[in-house]
Formats: structure tokens, C-alpha cells, sequence
């Protein structure tokens, strides 16, 4: 019985580490797709939204690298590293809340903005 044990655990450090690898691979490629694109973007002056644009696919990426923090908190074994894995969600969660918080506020100064153009063309008629 022991064994069937030990295998079963052996087996699911397995899925989560690759489940964690996996879930920051994602948090990866949406960060450089997104920062990629947002780039182009603002080169070719095409989108007002670019930083709207570019924070929102910075607060998805981090979701992503968050849920494999707390995937990873499945194999933690020791106080010492479930402290060390507190903070980084902590941090990460931190982040999260300030990235949404500047995208609400850029969504208020867009809407702003947009208001104050259809203005300028009521006027200008």
C-alpha cells in the first residue's frame, strides 16, 4: 500500500510541475504577443487604446503565471517554502490589482477623450 502511495505522489509532483511549466509557457506567450502587437501598434499610431491594450494583456499573463503559483502550492512540503510561495502570489496579486486598477483608469480618460471629440464635431457642425 505504501507504494501504490508513493507512486500516486511521485506521479502528481509530475502533473504539476509540468501543469505549472505549462500554465507560465501561457503567461509567457500572451505577455510577448501582446507587448508585441501593442508595439506595431503605437509605431504605426493606429489605436488610441494601445496602453488599455497593453495592460489588459499584461493582467492576463499574470493570471496565468499566478495560477501556477497556486498549482505549485500542491507539492509544497515545508513552512519555509509555502512562505516563499505566499509572497510571490502576494506580489503577483499585487501587481494584478494595480494593472486593473490603471486599466480602469485609462478606460475613464479613453471614454473621456471620446466624449470630448464628438463634442468638438457637434460644434463644428
Amino acid at each position: 500500500m505504501q507504494e501504490i502511495y508513493e507512486s500516486a505522489e511521485t506521479i502528481l509532483g509530475y502533473v504539476v510541475e509540468y501543469s505549472t511549466l505549462i500554465l507560465e509557457m501561457f503567461g509567457i506567450f500572451v505577455l510577448v504577443w501582446t507587448t508585441l502587437k501593442c508595439f506595431f501598434t503605437w509605431l504605426r499610431k493606429e489605436d488610441d487604446a494601445v496602453r488599455l491594450k497593453l495592460a489588459e494583456g499584461i493582467a492576463l499573463a499574470l493570471e496565468f503565471k499566478l495560477g501556477g503559483e497556486v498549482l505549485r502550492t500542491v507539492v509544497v512540503r515545508e513552512w519555509s517554502e509555502l512562505g516563499i510561495l505566499g509572497a510571490i502570489i502576494a506580489l503577483r496579486a499585487a501587481l494584478t490589482f494595480l494593472i486593473h486598477w490603471e486599466i480602469k483608469n485609462e478606460e475613464k480618460a479613453l471614454n473621456k477623450k471620446c466624449s470630448e471629440e464628438k463634442d468638438e464635431e457637434k460644434e463644428q457642425r
